[in-house]
């Protein structure tokens, strides 16, 4: 008897107890906009405009930029495409769910498969050196990330793009993360010029990381290349000539008027606002996300973008 009592005692004492800790609020995490508020000013870099891409679609515009320290040679051959006005014209041919939206030259994809009818390159290249990696290089600017990767040793940011690296195998390369921009090939590793180039926009296929070549992210208009109709070909090819896409015109912003260029503005991943946003989005705790992850993957982090003007 006395034991019953002094069990239903505890009881009484503890249910209480427990009741506040589920009622208790937990502590706010700032949101991306509130940090992003209070960023200052020099913790937003202007992309070059030599490796800043402008295309131009029907739906509207898409800004893509380059990453010369990672591909200097697909680089290279894509701003003497795209200075030669190489692309205007050209199509998106496939777009498949969950993978890429691509575009390049049509003949590739028409009946018959006739090379004859390719558009000339002009003084691109039509073959190049695979460039899938790059070697290590500690002066690079770095920005880590401590939750781990299943593909690579070590991952984080170098001058606004996703990077992984290997430092025992002297190697570091970009990451297939949602809207990098990629070199479309062959089965032969030097066949991917820069004449077929594909967006990232679905799930990222890391495991294409290290076999393909990539040249830079879309910095803004991905609505325009993920919101696409899917293709109903094999691989997400379109099956019909009309339901192609047409190019209406590619140009670096440094060809382009002063007036003209694009006014953007890009979060420095090495500034003290970015870190918060990672911080922020690893221990996500407010009134509907209760339960934080504790990790983030290199992936899951966009890179904020603004109108420089608005901000301004």
């Amino acid at each position: 008897m006395l034991l019953r009592r002094c069990l239903a005692l505890a009881l009484a004492v503890s249910l209480p107890a427990i009741a506040v800790a589920d009622e208790a609020k937990p502590a706010h995490t700032p949101t991306p906009k509130e940090l992003l508020a209070k960023s200052q000013p020099q913790e937003w870099r202007t992309p070059d405009p030599k490796n800043l891409m402008v295309m131009d679609l029907p739906q509207g515009r898409v800004l893509i930029e380059l990453a010369p320290d990672f591909t200097p040679l697909h680089v290279a051959n894509i701003r003497t495409m795209a200075h030669e006005h190489y692309y205007d014209g050209l199509v998106i041919e496939r777009v498949q769910d969950n993978f890429v939206t691509q575009w390049g030259d049509a003949a590739n994809e028409d009946e018959g498969n006739d090379k004859s009818k390719l558009k000339p390159l002009g003084s691109a290249k039509d073959r190049l050196p695979p460039e899938y990696t790059r070697p290590y290089d500690a002066k690079l600017p770095f920005t880590a990330l401590k939750d781990g990767d299943f593909y690579a040793p070590e991952v984080g940011f170098s001058e606004g793009f996703p990077v992984a690296r290997d430092k025992a195998h002297q190697q570091e390369w970009l990451t297939h993360c949602y809207g990098m921009v990629g070199v479309g090939r062959d089965i032969d590793p030097e066949t991917g010029s820069g004449s077929e180039l594909y967006a990232v926009i679905g799930q990222a296929p890391r495991t294409l990381d290290r076999n393909i070549a990539l040249v830079g992210r879309v910095l803004q208009g991905m609505e325009y290349l993920s919101g696409l109709p899917r293709g109903t070909g094999p691989l997400g090819f379109y099956e019909k000539p009309e339901q192609r896409i047409t190019i209406r015109s590619v140009r670096l912003a440094s060809d382009l008027p002063a007036g003209e260029r694009p006014n953007v503005e890009v979060l420095r991943t090495d500034s003290a606002t970015f870190t918060a946003l990672v911080e922020a989005k690893r221990n996500r705790v407010d009134d509907f996300y209760r339960l934080p992850t504790g990790k983030i993957d290199v992936c899951n982090l966009s890179i904020p973008v603004r109108d420089a003007k608005a901000a301004h």
